[in-house]
């Protein structure tokens, strides 16, 4: 799983019709120091997140589980926001 953080939306009026009616977030990952990277994800939104969120990414083949419809072509899915985010560098 990977950590990020929601920093826009994505529309698609053309798209693949599994795809029909879900929601697409903009998330930049963040590092093992709790930094942004420049690393941009564009993930499913399944629990109702929103631009500012620290998000839980579940990617691969098991992020399209989430959803009945297991044909969707979705590589990565905002699986939970994060509440508090504690990293200990040693």
């Amino acid at each position: 799983m990977i950590i990020g953080k929601v920093t826009g939306n994505l529309w698609a009026t053309r798209k693949d019709e599994n795809l029909s009616g879900l929601k697409f977030l903009v998330v930049r990952t963040i590092d093992f120091n709790g930094e942004l990277t420049k690393d941009v994800i564009i993930a499913v939104d399944s629990v109702g997140a929103g631009i500012g969120d620290q998000v839980l990414i579940s990617k691969g083949s098991s992020a399209r589980y989430v959803f009945d419809n297991n044909k969707a072509p979705i590589d990565a899915t905002i699986v939970g926001i994060v509440d508090s985010l504690e990293i200990f560098n040693e």
